[in-house]
């Protein structure tokens, strides 16, 4: 075979994939703009200001979201204080001081079968852990759930990120005095703040769209409750409620709040980007 038929097939098999790797690539760009249409023309027309200020409505009646909101955040709040430290600590410990021991391989193993684990899974482990224990459902309940679904997400990030940092740092700052508990907050930390922050603001918007867990730990709420101790509404929660009913109105209400959440999980990945390419550039 001659160099020219060896390039010539070489290039004919570079235009086949490349030719496969843009179809592929504009199908799924093509059902992700049907789906995301699809979502902004049902759900836009029912975004007002009643949506944010009025409670969810029985059958027949106008209302708006106001206590799902509110329960939503709640909810998040409570995943991610809880998650967000464990998550940091844990991963500072595999990255900074058991990077090679046999404990940080077995951590390492049982968080990547939590990061693919099904949330209703997590959300009946829960159940039967607090809500069967308590007797009834709670938005603590609820937030620790999330906070379960979080905690394998910012492990996993702070892991890797505080990797990247080269050891030379670690070594200058240790080399002039200090412990290492101080190398790891004033030098580590701050190298890959922005990687750490990313993690976080992926583990809120991965937990913000999930209902399997709620509807076993929190239930719903149709009534507005800062009760942490009782059953609270969510947005998830309230979605699968109305999306199912036959009540245009709450079918209206369901497209609206998905939209709601669909808005604010691409606001955070996007401030996600941002913080990943300024800590890059640093």
């Amino acid at each position: 075979m001659t160099d020219k038929s060896l390039y010539a097939g070489r290039r004919r098999r570079d235009i086949i994939f490349r030719g496969l790797s843009i179809g592929a690539t504009a199908f799924g760009l093509v059902w992700l703009a049907l789906i995301l249409g699809t979502l902004f023309w049902e759900g836009a027309s029912g975004l007002n200001l009643a949506v944010f200020t009025e409670m969810t409505p029985p059958p027949g009646s106008a209302g708006g979201l106001l206590n799902a909101i509110v329960g939503s955040l709640i909810l998040t709040g409570i995943g991610v204080a809880v998650g967000t430290p464990i998550g940091i600590l844990a991963g500072t410990y595999m990255a900074e001081y058991g990077r090679r021991s046999r404990l940080t391989m077995v951590v390492r193993f049982i968080n990547d079968i939590l990061l693919s684990a099904p949330s209703i899974v997590v959300g009946l482990f829960v159940y039967e852990v607090m809500v069967v224990q308590m007797g009834h459902f709670s938005a603590w309940a609820g937030g620790v759930a999330l906070a379960i679904l979080v905690l394998p997400v910012v492990v996993r990030t702070t892991e890797d990120m505080l990797l990247l940092v080269p050891d030379s740092l670690r070594e200058a700052a240790s080399a002039i005095g200090m412990t290492r508990w101080v190398v790891i907050r004033g030098v580590t930390y701050r190298a890959a703040r922005a990687g750490i922050v990313t993690g976080v603001l992926l583990a809120i918007a991965r937990i913000s769209g999930e209902t399997a867990p709620l509807l076993f730990t929190a239930l719903n709420n149709q009534f507005f409750s800062l009760d942490l101790n009782a059953p609270m509404a969510s947005l998830p929660t309230i979605i699968f409620q109305f999306a199912l009913s036959p009540y245009d109105d709450w079918q209206q209400l369901a497209w609206t709040g998905a939209l709601i959440i669909t808005l604010a999980v691409l606001t955070l990945n996007i401030v996600a980007r941002v913080f990943s390419r300024s800590g890059s550039g640093q």
